[in-house]
């Protein structure tokens, strides 16, 4: 197994930290998650690829879950459930409602997403021109190459991943429901500057 850490333009001690830790650190230059997946992707060698979001709280047996998932030769790749856990009630309540659609619709975030590196070089990664929902459009891709192969995705539901919930809990109420509305991203996932709270106003 590897770990690698993608710094992308960070201005904090990330890549001191993760190399002090024994990570293999890179850097991708060019701002934006889908970018920052890609390159760590591209320097990996192993078969199997796992993506996990910065500020993600991860199981110990997430690693034998995957492995699990991955050892049936049809699997292409999957996600893993998350849990949220914001301080404010109202919010909570809405990321649980937004939980549900996600399982009806099919939809996985990416806090944790898993693939073969073949597949993951099939569909051409994640997308780099878009400033959110990469994850999803990818997790989509990835069921669409399982199902013209005749092979399967998976998604790990007995375990969850537990991502920061610090923009859920500083930001606006209002904030947090426009930018997680799925018609206001669609319109404007393209514009970096709209994103300017995700990107250029780190929330401590």
């Amino acid at each position: 197994m590897e770990v690698i850490v993608v710094d992308n333009t960070s201005a904090d001690e990330t890549a001191a930290i993760a190399k002090a830790a024994g990570a293999t650190v890179v850097d991708e230059p060019v701002q934006g998650i889908g970018r920052a997946r890609n390159r760590g992707a591209n320097v990996a060698a192993g078969d199997v690829l796992i993506f996990v979001d910065a500020d993600v709280a991860v199981p110990k047996t997430l690693l034998e879950a995957i492995h699990e998932a991955m050892s049936d030769p049809t699997c292409v790749g999957g996600g893993v459930d998350v849990e949220y856990r914001p301080r404010r009630q109202i919010i909570r309540l809405y990321l649980r409602a937004w939980r549900q659609l996600a399982r009806l619709t099919g939809m996985v975030q990416g806090a944790t997403q898993f693939c073969r590196k073949s597949s993951f070089e099939s569909i051409g990664g994640y997308g780099v021109n878009v400033w959110m929902g990469e994850d999803v459009d990818f997790f989509w891709n990835l069921k669409k190459f399982a199902k013209e192969t005749r092979r399967n995705v998976q998604v790990v539901r007995t375990l969850k991943v537990i991502p920061s919930t610090r923009r859920f809990d500083k930001l606006p109420v209002w904030k947090v429901l426009l930018f997680t509305n799925p018609f206001f991203i669609i319109l404007f996932r393209r514009w970096k500057a709209v994103w300017t709270d995700w990107y250029k106003r780190p929330v401590r």
